[in-house]
């Protein structure tokens, strides 16, 4: 008997040896992998639309007249005092000159899509214009070091323009000039993000365990799970098997490192727990995984579920983030569940100086080294008491004014809730896109003041050769299109260029494509219209409908979890209706201070969608956690004694989760687009809304007034009450 013993023993210490080693090399793959993820990023916007959007074909067709794809660059010149012919001649000779100018090692020719444009000087006399066609394939292409040439290139215009012109003002805008400044905003997610997101859980992590060692493995687990979560994702897009966006990218590394240290978080906390029951540490630490794996596997599961569903998006940009993220908390879970468990058989000194001694002799049969070793019908020793605190005072106040605290939280919440339908996501104009001063936004403004709004980025309308006379008239005739120009053209396919009086991506000009498409279909032209700002209005409608699908559908099946993980539809359907109420206060303070503290000029219709995914999935991960724990109380106690152990033996643990995964989202904040900045604040303000009321205060005390009857339809047969012991089985934790 010794001898088998023995031999498990050994051979368990192996595999967690082995286990190490494989997250080991794991993380030496993915650390490099991190870091090239930007070289399999796509972030143009025409690649976020399905096939079959009417944008899409329209740039299909246009591109089978083109000898190459272009993506244009406007190099725009100043004077306010009017430009000279110096200017021109300056001008023309730059435009002459191009192709032998150097763009990192290569010369410029190697990016050019024919000649540029001559220079166009404004009506007003103020502005130049020389429009430069860039081959979309040769600067968008990786290069050897992972990177494309894009940013070098426009950075090669944008010096030589400088030296060109002395003492005028000049900028490199358009396509070009906006999808690399998209980029260098995008360059933070690479390792400013990252850093200012691991450095703000570190600080957490040493206020909530006071000891100078287990912060590093805790935040270690979240470094090995985004190690993992990046190899897999860079392989996977390389491969072109999903998309990957910066948008994409910086979520995934905030949710990876936020959710792994959650995880971890409560697993230490069932640890530290089992600790002071039991004087064997790797008899605790299997009590603590066997208690945390319920409530974590099925915390992972809610995120991944609704995660997925957005895999029903007809955008690509929104189907990808699916699995992008959902690899991430798959990994998150791996890394928690395995990585940490194997730092934690360090025992107690982890702890220091703070470390948990057992305080009553361990049941008889529960002190071996091994988990084959505990019996599985072993009773372990009762919770010692709760020491008085903050967490004890906000369960006797649940206790005493159970209904009162709830009427309560639920008018607050929906006080706030009523302003939900002022939330402004109508879609914003590219130039609203950056939160901080970049050169293709100032240079497309300047532009609009001496130029058409839209020359350089026409609608394109796609027509029979025979029918373009025809599409030519009715384009004319549409209100908001400045001129009509032939494009290129087949024997059997026509384009006609449409210049737009407003900017290409300014709410005005997606009017100004809806009004021609219906004057197009209105004359019995068959015609496909697309370009920038039909791509963009393509989008928002696109949005818009995954908004109105997804958004019932990841309610639905987080649901059906609650039901399954609980055995209750009462208690799901309250969780549910707790969380959504939660989710429609968050967007409606959001809304207040979007418009009036922060001025912001609207947002994106994506954005509530990804708000409820993260809110939903995220934000009910703290009721799973608390009603787990409430049940498994319940089960010796009774439901109310039970509501006030769990969120007494909760409190602390999933408070501090919450703040973390609030910190790493506000985080995304430092990327300066408006996009992240909303996510960042509608995450991280309902992430802690959920943790310190909903958690807190709302679903406690609707527990403890319903009583037994929230666990309808099945029937909670306490086994005693009082000091009834629980479980070894530690089916959830705390």
């Amino acid at each position: 008997m010794v001898s088998n013993r023995r031999r498990r023993s050994v051979l368990i210490r192996v595999g967690l040896g082995l286990l190490g080693v494989l997250w080991l090399f794991l993380a030496s793959q993915g650390g490099p992998a991190i870091g090239s993820l930007s070289s399999v990023q796509s972030n143009d916007a025409s690649t976020f639309l399905p096939a079959d959007a009417e944008s899409t074909r329209a740039a299909d067709a246009v591109r089978g007249l083109e000898a190459t794809g272009t993506l244009p660059a406007f190099l725009l010149v100043e004077r306010p005092s009017g430009v000279t012919p110096a200017d021109l001649a300056a001008a023309q000779e730059l435009s002459a000159g191009l192709p032998t100018l150097a763009a990192g090692d290569e010369p410029l020719q190697t990016y050019l899509a024919g000649e540029a444009s001559p220079p166009v000087p404004s009506q007003d006399g103020k502005a130049v214009l020389v429009a430069v066609s860039l081959d979309a394939a040769a600067v968008t292409a990786p290069g050897a070091d992972g990177e494309t040439p894009l940013a070098t290139v426009v950075d090669a215009l944008r010096s030589a323009a400088l030296a060109q012109f002395p003492g005028a003002q000049t900028w490199v805008t358009g396509p070009a000039g906006l999808s690399a400044d998209l980029s260098s905003a995008f360059g933070a997610i690479d390792g400013v993000l990252l850093f200012v997101a691991l450095g703000a859980v570190l600080v957490i992590l040493v206020l909530v365990y006071r000891s100078p060692v287990l912060p590093f493995a805790v935040l270690l687990t979240s470094v090995f799970a985004l190690s993992l979560a990046g190899l897999v994702v860079y392989h996977l897009a390389a491969s072109d098997v999903l998309a990957l966006n910066g948008q994409s990218q910086g979520i995934l590394s905030i949710l990876v490192v936020g959710a792994a240290t959650d995880y971890g978080l409560l697993l230490v906390s069932r640890y530290r727990e089992e600790l002071r029951l039991t004087a064997s540490a790797r008899t605790a630490l299997w009590r603590a995984w066997r208690a945390a794996l319920e409530p974590i596997a099925a915390s992972g599961a809610t995120v991944v579920i609704g995660l997925l569903c957005l895999l029903l998006s007809s955008l690509n940009s929104n189907r990808s983030l699916g699995p992008v993220a959902a690899i991430g908390i798959v990994a998150a879970l791996l890394s928690a569940l395995t990585f940490l468990p194997v730092l934690l058989l360090g025992g107690r000194w982890l702890f220091w100086p703070r470390i948990p001694r057992a305080t009553a002799a361990a049941p008889a049969g529960t002190t071996a080294g091994t988990p084959d070793e505990i019996p599985a019908t072993t009773v372990a020793t009762p919770a010692r008491p709760a020491r008085r605190g903050i967490w004890d005072r906000v369960a006797g106040v649940v206790e005493r004014h159970a209904r009162r605290t709830w009427i309560v939280c639920a008018v607050v919440l929906a006080a706030f809730a009523a302003f939900f339908p002022t939330f402004q996501a109508d879609g914003v104009s590219q130039s609203d896109t950056f939160l901080s001063s970049v050169e293709s936004v100032e240079g497309s403004q300047v532009l609009a003041e001496h130029f058409p709004a839209g020359s350089g980025e026409p609608a394109e309308v796609v027509v029979a050769a025979a029918d373009a006379g025809a599409a030519t008239r009715v384009a004319g005739s549409v209100a908001g299109i400045d001129s009509v120009a032939a494009g290129p053209a087949n024997a059997t396919t026509a384009v006609v260029n449409a210049v737009l009086s407003d900017g290409p991506d300014s709410p005005a000009a997606t009017e100004t494509v809806q009004r021609l498409r219906t004057a197009l279909a209105g004359a019995d032209v068959p015609a496909l219209v697309g370009g920038t700002t039909a791509t963009q209005l393509d989008t928002l409608d696109a949005a818009r409908h995954d908004r109105a699908l997804i958004i019932p559908v990841v309610g639905a099946a987080v649901f059906v979890v609650l039901v399954l993980l609980l055995r209750s539809i009462l208690a799901a359907a309250v969780l549910m209706a707790c969380t959504v109420l939660s989710y429609a206060a968050t967007v409606g303070i959001a809304a207040l201070v979007f418009d009036h503290v922060l001025g912001f000029p609207g947002a994106d219709p994506v954005v509530p969608l990804y708000a409820f995914v993260f809110l939903v999935a995220l934000g009910v991960d703290y009721s799973i956690f608390l009603m787990t724990r409430v049940r498994e109380e319940s089960v010796h106690h009774g439901t109310r004694v039970g509501t006030l152990r769990g969120l007494r033996a909760t409190g602390g643990v999933i408070t501090s989760a919450g703040v973390v995964l609030a910190t790493t989202f506000a985080a995304l904040a430092v990327v300066p687009l408006l996009f992240l900045a909303q996510i960042a604040f509608l995450v991280a303000f309902g992430v802690l809304l959920d943790t310190l009321l909903v958690r807190s205060f709302l679903v406690p005390a609707l527990a403890h007034d319903l009583g037994d009857r929230v666990w309808w339809p099945s029937r909670l047969r306490p086994s005693g009450s009082g000091a009834a012991p629980r479980a070894a089985r530690h089916r959830t934790a705390g």
